[in-house]
């Protein structure tokens, strides 16, 4: 009994993991036949498992979704990242997740085992969040985006521009990318025939979704961190700005990586930057500590010249 409650664990464990399996795979991976697989799956199935079986050589199990939740497997890394998550979550990022986070992280930390809860209880009391100001965003649309990206299914939404313009767009989603308190969408986007970076909270998800695609590869070797990081400085902002730094690129080295500095010659580089704010952005170039022109847009020129003026105003009388 204790040889097959442990396999009927195991088992549990990879039907959860993955999203198909095979028997011979189920078989391979927990030394039993693909006969007592079956008799496995009929087990966990007679526990409230909604387990799906397709026939046919390319057929194989599938853990689905019931009438009822039933209970997760989760081994201690996995249950201490969850209440983990569970906490930060509750510090909110996602609209309206705040006190389900907290409900959620009440009822797993009573079943927690001491060792773990301790841990938990470590990391909370020795970390602080600062909640960001970013906009929040509807749980439906993050796992409406999420399952179209799973299931290969392109997207269709209504997408607000800065300007507030609405336009439908027509997306293949790649993946979900959580940065800095904005949550962000990497997709290939059909009608304009190249990848775009959209702000899931300017998205609007239209039903049902569109016909299936196969996946393309990311340009620059998929890492979709980086392509988010190097795009988002300049994309995603209603200002963008190219500014001339006085001073050779290595010297500027310290910046953040989507602000790589151009080298123009041993003496100056370009740096190509974002932002919401064209004051934010005139001050934040002050701040870097070295002579510069600001190349383009005219905007940012004349933000420059006016917080220069109001810097020369506050020390007239001395």
């Amino acid at each position: 009994m204790l040889d097959t409650s442990a396999r009927l664990l195991k088992l549990l464990s990879l039907l959860q993991a993955h999203r198909d399996w095979s028997g011979p795979e189920l078989s391979e991976r927990l030394g039993v036949s693909t006969r007592t697989i079956r008799n496995d799956i009929e087990r966990l199935r007679s526990l409230g498992y909604p387990v799906h079986a397709t026939p046919g050589v390319a057929g194989g199990y599938r853990l689905g979704a019931g009438a009822a939740l039933p209970p997760l497997l989760l081994d201690d890394e996995e249950a201490v990242a969850v209440a983990v998550g569970l906490g930060r979550a509750a510090g909110g990022g996602v609209e309206g997740i705040e006190e389900t986070s907290v409900r959620a992280l009440a009822k797993l930390e009573q079943v927690l085992p001491s060792r773990l809860r301790s841990r938990v209880n470590a990391l909370n009391a020795y970390t602080v969040q600062i909640p960001g100001k970013a906009p929040s965003v509807p749980p439906g649309v993050l796992t409406a985006i999420a399952v179209s990206a799973r299931d290969h299914e392109r997207l269709r939404f209504d997408y607000t521009d800065h300007d507030g313009a609405s336009k439908t767009r027509d997306v293949e989603p790649h993946r979900l990318v959580h940065r800095r308190g904005r949550w962000y969408l990497v997709g290939y986007d059909v009608e304009r025939k190249d990848w775009r970076t959209f702000r899931v909270d300017r998205i609007e998800p239209r039903t049902p979704p569109g016909p299936r695609f196969t996946p393309r590869e990311l340009p620059g070797g998929g890492d979709v961190a980086a392509y988010v990081e190097k795009g988002v400085n300049t994309a995603m902002w209603r200002y963008r700005a190219t500014v001339l730094l006085h001073a050779p690129a290595e010297r500027m080295s310290h910046l953040r990586a989507e602000l790589e500095p151009e080298p123009v010659d041993d003496a100056t580089c370009l740096v190509r930057m974002g932002g919401d704010d064209l004051n934010g952005m005139a001050a934040w170039i002050g701040f870097l500590g070295v002579d510069f022109e600001v190349v383009d847009p005219p905007e940012l020129a004349e933000a420059v010249l006016r917080l220069s003026e109001r810097f020369r105003r506050a020390v007239s009388g001395r």
